[in-house]
C-alpha cells in the first residue's frame, strides 16, 4: 500500500522517531559544510534543522559547539556523516558518468539534497522514496529557498515496509534500463525481513549495469555499545536513542546475497575512507562505529535478468 501516511505541510513527518534522525544526519551535513576541511558540502541542510521546532536549538556550525571535535556527537559522530555523505556522494557521481546511468533512486531520501546539490549528467532523473510527512517538509524547506534541481527530480511517497515498487512504477521508473541505488542509514532500522525483501526488490528492478550502496551494522549485539560515546551523546543532548530505533534482530547477509545473485559486491569500513581522505572517525574504545559497513554492489552489464 502506497502512501500511508496523510499529507502533511508541517513538521511532524521528521519531529519523532526514525524522522528525527534526518534531522541528526542534516545537523551533521551542516556542521561539515561550514569545516575548512569540508569532505561534503550542503548549503541545504542547516536550513532543515532550524525549520523543525525539535532541532531548531542544535548546532549547525561546529564554531556553537562548546567543546568542538572533543563532542561525542558534534564533533565525531557529525564528522562520521560528513565522510559518509562524501562516499557515497562519490559512488553516485562515478555511477552515472562511468557506468552511463541515468536512473537514481534513493532508498528512504529523507532530507537528502543530492538532486540538488550534486552535478548531474544530463538525462538524469533522480527517484526520492520516502514517507510522505517527510518529503512535504522537505518540499516546504526547500520551495521557501528556491531551490532548483539539477536533475529532473521525481518524489515518491511510499513507505518502505509496503509497496514502494509499484509507487516507483507508477512515478516512470524503468526496470529495463540500469539504475543507480542508494540505502544511506536506512537498513538497520528495518526489520531483518524487510531489509531482506527491499534488497530482493532492488535485484529484481536492475537491469544489467546497475548499481547499489546501502550501509549495514554487522554488530552480533548492539547492546555491547550501549554506554559508546556515540549512543549516550545523542541520547543525553539531543534525545535520540539510536539503540530503541535499530532492529535488534539478527542482520541478513544482504551483501553474500546480492553476490550469490550476480551482483559484484565490495564491504568496507568507513575506516578505510577516513584513512584515504585524511579526515573522519578512527577506531576507538568501546566503539558504536565498530560493526557499520558500506557495501557496494555493481551488476555485471551482460548479466542475463529473468
Amino acid at each position: 500500500m502506497v502512501g500511508t501516511t496523510s499529507v502533511n505541510t508541517g513538521v511532524e513527518g521528521v519531529e519523532g522517531g526514525i524522522g528525527l534522525t534526518a534531522l541528526l544526519v542534516a545537523a551533521a551535513r551542516a556542521i561539515e559544510t561550514h569545516r575548512d576541511d569540508a569532505l561534503a558540502r550542503d548549503v541545504y541542510a542547516e536550513h532543515f534543522v532550524l525549520a523543525a521546532p525539535a532541532s531548531a536549538d542544535w548546532p549547525v556550525r561546529l564554531q556553537q559547539v562548546p567543546d568542538g571535535d572533543a563532542n561525542p556527537l558534534w564533533g565525531r559522530f557529525a564528522r562520521y556523516f560528513g565522510l559518509r555523505t562524501r562516499v557515497l556522494d562519490d559512488f553516485l557521481l562515478r555511477s552515472v558518468y562511468t557506468g552511463g546511468i541515468r536512473q537514481v533512486v534513493l532508498l528512504g531520501a529523507g532530507l537528502d539534497t543530492r538532486a540538488f546539490r550534486l552535478d548531474w549528467p544530463a538525462g538524469c532523473t533522480v527517484f526520492e522514496i520516502d514517507r510522505e510527512g517527510v518529503l512535504a517538509f522537505k518540499h516546504k524547506v526547500l520551495d521557501g529557498l528556491s531551490a532548483t534541481p539539477k536533475a529532473v527530480r521525481v518524489p515518491v511517497p511510499a513507505d518502505l515496509r509496503d509497496d514502494w515498487a509499484g509507487a516507483l512504477a507508477a512515478a516512470g521508473f524503468d526496470p529495463a534500463v540500469p539504475s543507480v541505488w542508494l540505502a544511506e542509514g536506512l537498513l538497520f532500522y528495518l526489520p531483518a525481513a524487510a531489509e531482506t525483501h527491499l534488497i530482493d526488490t532492488v535485484d529484481r528492478l536492475s537491469a544489467g549495469g546497475s548499481a547499489l550502496a546501502f550501509e549495514v551494522k554487522l554488530d552480533k549485539d548492539l547492546l555491547e555499545y550501549r554506554d559508546s560515546p556515540l549512543y549516550t551523546s545523542t541520547a543525553d543532548q539531543i534525545g535520540i536513542d539510536l539503540l530503541r530505533l535499530f532492529a535488534r534482530e539478527q542482520r541478513p547477509d544482504s551483501a553474500g546475497d546480492l553476490t550469490g545473485k550476480g551482483w559484484s559486491t565490495s564491504v568496507r569500513t568507513p575506516f578505510d575512507y577516513t584513512r584515504h581522505h585524511g579526515r573522519g572517525p578512527l577506531p576507538e574504545q568501546n566503539d558504536a562505529l565498530a560493526g557499520n559497513r558500506w557495501v557496494f554492489a555493481n551488476m555485471p552489464r551482460h548479466q542475463l535478468r529473468p
